[in-house]
Order: C-alpha cells, then structure tokens, then sequence
C-alpha cells in the first residue's frame, strides 16, 4: 500500500509561483508512475502532469511551459513546479500513482492518490 502526502499549496498572485510536493511511502517509489491531477470547484477532475519510470514527463496543454513535474527517488518525493499562475489554475491538485507503466491521462487508471492541496491564485 502506498501513502501519498501532499503539501506547498497556498495563497498566490496571478503571475506567480508555487512548488508542490508529494512524499510517497510504502512499495518502491522508483517503480512508481507519478502524476498530478486538480480539480475545481463544479468542474471534474483533469489531469496535470506525469513522469515515468525514466523521468519521462507529459503535460496537459494547459500547463505546458508553466509547470514542470519532475522526481526524487532517493527522496520518494515527486514535485510540480508550477510558474506563471493563472486564476484558472485555482484547483485541489492531487498526487497520484500508479504500478503500471505509462502516464495516461485517465484518472480512473491511477492506483493511489493523495488527500490534495489547495491551490489559489488571486487577480
């Protein structure tokens, strides 16, 4: 079983930046496809960001060249390093994980997912 711990959400400006951060326990981290997914309020939830067991990364077209996802295996830490800032990108973002290869975009795939952090960015 795999624990997934969020944290580094919080309050920002438009044009601003935040770091998140997901500490895993449990199994073995490096085997781990990692990703975030948000979601807002009255909207479904979407997917982020991923990265693969090669550090291979996939972006949704809504954040491609502001955010950055990348991983620590000796920290079992994944990040979303998320820069220019949007009131749109006001969501819970979630950290997820799955044991099978491949990041898809499908929430429904992933296998274990954080509690979330609040993210919200002010116009």
């Amino acid at each position: 079983q795999v624990q997934l711990v969020e944290s580094g959400g919080g309050l920002v400006q438009a044009g601003g930046s935040l770091r998140l951060s997901c500490a895993a326990s449990g199994g073995t981290f490096s085997r781990y496809v990692m990703g975030w997914f948000r979601q807002a309020p009255g909207k479904e939830r979407e997917f982020v960001a991923g990265i693969g067991w090669s550090a291979i990364s996939t972006y949704a077209d809504s954040v491609k060249g502001r955010f950055t996802i990348s991983r620590d295996n000796a920290k079992n830490t994944v990040y979303l390093q998320m820069n220019s800032l949007k009131p749109e990108d006001t969501a819970v973002y979630y950290c997820a994980a799955k044991t099978r290869a491949g990041v898809v975009p499908t929430g429904r795939m992933w296998d274990y997912w954080g509690q979330g952090t609040q993210v919200t960015v002010s116009s």
